[in-house]
């Protein structure tokens, strides 16, 4: 069963006085990079966030967000006001040395100014930290069921682009007895043209075996084959396994190659083309998986 590295989940819980929602998005990476946002409120809880999301997620770029709403029975804001007389006092002289008008709404300019308001958060009781951390869990569970979901469309997808391969491939055997009857006769006639009396025919068969010897393709194909059964019994097992595909991906390529270069046949080489079109696609889509 494979994974999709694109992941989506948000839950949302509510409690006395505050409602919060965990959302948990990813793409793909080849290595596990978290990035958090997390309310002030729970920020002393980070490092225990980021092991809960480490334990469930193996790989992508993962993207957490914590919304806090209704905090307000969480949080006492005061108003500085030494630091405010400050900048009042600030202001009126800078307006007089220049020579301009103050602004009119004074309180709400002083206000945003740094430090004009305090705010404290209150300490994190254990009772709200076990509901968002269980809204943390869901979250995960919901995400995890996307990847889940998503993986088995990529599934899907490699299972029907491995059997066109594998098709493909079938096909090569109609055109392989062919084209080594064809490579004979294109020999025979060519020494035929050439008007060479006296050559060793016996040479002659033994330079033309080892020629098509080299031109054929069984072993090929048959490894080829073997790949796309290890690819299709790697997509059965319990845990994705998105960089082995990969690795597997790469052989089949490899064999395909292979093959083009070693066909000397029109219509093998169209299947070929076909084959690696197909192969181009399955490695597209594994960046995407677990």
């Amino acid at each position: 069963m494979i994974q999709s590295m694109t992941g989506f989940g948000k839950i949302t819980a509510e409690f006395p006085g505050k409602k919060i929602s965990v959302e948990i998005k990813s793409l793909n990476s080849k290595q596990l990079d978290i990035s958090t946002r997390i309310p002030n409120a729970y920020r002393d809880k980070e490092i225990e966030i980021r092991n809960l999301l480490s334990q469930t997620i193996e790989r992508g770029k993962v993207d957490v967000t914590i919304y806090l709403d209704n905090v307000d029975t969480n949080i006492l804001s005061k108003i500085n006001p030494a630091t405010v007389e400050m900048y009042y006092k600030q202001i009126c002289d800078t307006a007089e040395r220049l020579q301009i008008e103050p602004p009119s709404d004074w309180f709400s300019v002083l206000l945003r100014l740094p430090e004009a308001v305090k705010t404290e958060f209150m300490e994190l009781d254990e009772t709200e930290w076990k509901i968002v951390k269980k809204t943390i869990q869901d979250a995960l569970k919901s995400f995890v069921a996307f990847r889940i979901q998503e993986g088995a469309m990529l599934e899907g997808v490699f299972r029907a682009k491995v059997e066109t391969i594998a098709g493909l491939l079938n096909e090569i055997d109609v055109y392989d007895s062919e084209r080594t009857e064809k490579i004979k006769t294109r020999l025979y006639e060519s020494v035929k043209k050439l008007d060479i009396a006296g050559y060793d025919e016996n040479r002659f068969e033994q330079e033309m075996i080892y020629y098509i010897e080299r031109l054929d393709v069984n072993e090929e194909k048959s490894r080829l084959n073997n790949h796309l059964k290890y690819f299709l019994e790697t997509i059965d097992n319990e845990k994705s396994q998105g960089r082995k595909l990969g690795f597997i991906a790469q052989e089949m390529g490899r064999e395909i190659n292979t093959l083009g270069s070693k066909s000397n046949h029109a219509e093998m080489q169209k299947i070929v083309v076909q084959m690696k079109d197909e192969l181009e696609q399955i490695k597209e889509q594994i960046l995407n998986v677990l």
